[in-house]
């Protein structure tokens, strides 16, 4: 019996209920639709934790957070992109994780920007950021630009049957495991 790869959304916008949420969970299920054998998706949206991020004792729902996001195989890592780059929070909560805490996993990451000039971010800023950490980034990362976001539903769907292949890949290989 093949066993199904944990599947985790992660969102770094500082703002609960953000546009970069709601579209990170539309590409989740594209990669759900593409990928059948992906679990329903854990959301560690940072929105929810920023307050506690820096507490001097590290609260009990930073470290399930930092644990899921550790612990799962598939990650969905969504971003706007705020001053050229990721944001502050994405960076922080990754801060806390202990290094090649990714190793081993596959990390998928969206940008969602202002303008095309954005694009470059995934590339400089965020791949780097997570293979640091020892993800694999083997797919190519999805900038979604604002002004497309009230007609992504091609766009996203485009982008999973372009990663599915990498997904069923990794759940070929746990499964051999």
């Amino acid at each position: 019996m093949p066993t199904h790869p944990r599947f985790t959304v992660l969102v770094g916008h500082p703002n609960p209920g953000s546009r970069t949420a709601r579209i990170a969970l539309r590409a989740a299920g594209a990669l759900r639709a593409a990928v059948p054998q992906l679990t329903e998706p854990a959301i560690v949206d940072l929105a929810m934790l920023a307050s506690r991020l820096f507490a001097t004792r590290r609260p009990p729902e930073v470290t399930r957070a930092l644990d899921t996001v550790a612990g799962t195989q598939v990650l969905l890592v969504a971003t706007p992109v705020l001053k050229g780059s990721y944001t502050g929070l994405l960076k922080a909560f990754l801060d806390q994780l202990p290094p090649d805490a990714l190793a081993g996993r596959l990390a998928l990451p969206l940008l969602v920007a202002g303008s095309a000039w954005h694009s470059l971010a995934l590339e400089m800023h965020l791949r780097p950021l997570l293979i640091d950490l020892g993800a694999t980034v083997p797919t190519p990362g999805l900038v979604l630009l604002e002004h497309e976001l009230t007609r992504v539903e091609r766009t996203l769907d485009e982008w999973a049957a372009a990663v599915a292949p990498t997904v069923r890949g990794l759940t070929r290989r746990k499964a051999a495991a």
